[in-house]
């Protein structure tokens, strides 16, 4: 099973549906981009390739999810 279709089940199962995924890899291939978008990817990121730009990359991404992106509570009705 490839990325892509872990994407789409994760997305096709109401259990799982709302949470966010973020692919990171070294596709930088438009229709990659595109079917992973259709699929209900959060975001796409194509991966640096000198290791320190893969890790600044990462904690941006890390800082972005944790601090900066609202989620929604579904435990709370209101």
């Amino acid at each position: 099973m490839d990325g892509l279709e872990v994407l789409q089940r994760i997305k096709s199962d109401p259990r799982t549906r709302a949470i966010p995924v973020v692919v990171l890899t070294s596709s930088k291939e438009q229709n990659d981009v595109v079917e992973s978008y259709q699929l209900g990817v959060n975001s796409y990121i194509v991966k640096p390739v000198n290791f320190e730009s893969f890790a600044a990359a990462v904690q941006q991404l890390g800082m972005y999810w944790l601090l900066l992106n609202s989620r929604p509570n579904f435990r709370s009705k209101n």
